[in-house]
């Protein structure tokens, strides 16, 4: 009888192991930092949630938007997102087709969103192209 318990222990602590493995690898924050350290793009978003702010990294840089909701012609969507960095000395080296880059890849997700750039990155969008 203790031979049956001790292996059903054993079977429950590796489930609980696996399952602890699984979220590890699927959580959006580990995976956020990934994307940082190796350069890519990477979006946290939940498009449903319009109270939850949206994260992603690109080239290094992390930025934070914040969603908020209004009324379009046929029902109430996303319609303004403020994007800020965290830290403004990693926007080194990015240009403005970076910029315009990102502005797209939001724009797939909330078509009916201005975006708004807030301070330095909005400086880049302001200047005249030479």
């Amino acid at each position: 009888m203790i031979v049956i318990l001790f292996r059903l222990l054993i079977l429950v602590a590796l489930i609980l192991l696996v399952y602890t493995w699984i979220q590890y690898v699927r959580n959006p924050e580990r995976q956020l930092r990934l994307a940082k350290q190796s350069q890519d793009f990477y979006l946290v978003d939940e498009p449903y949630n319009s109270k939850k702010n949206l994260q992603f990294v690109y080239k290094g840089c992390l930025f934070d938007g914040e969603k908020y909701l209004g009324a379009t012609e046929s029902s109430f969507e996303v319609i303004d997102i403020h994007i800020s960095v965290r830290e403004p000395m990693e926007l080194r080296g990015l240009t403005r087709e970076d910029l315009y880059f990102l502005e797209n890849e939001i724009l797939i997700k909330y078509p009916h969103a201005k975006i708004k750039w807030k301070h330095p990155i909005d400086e880049l969008l302001i200047t005249n192209m030479e």
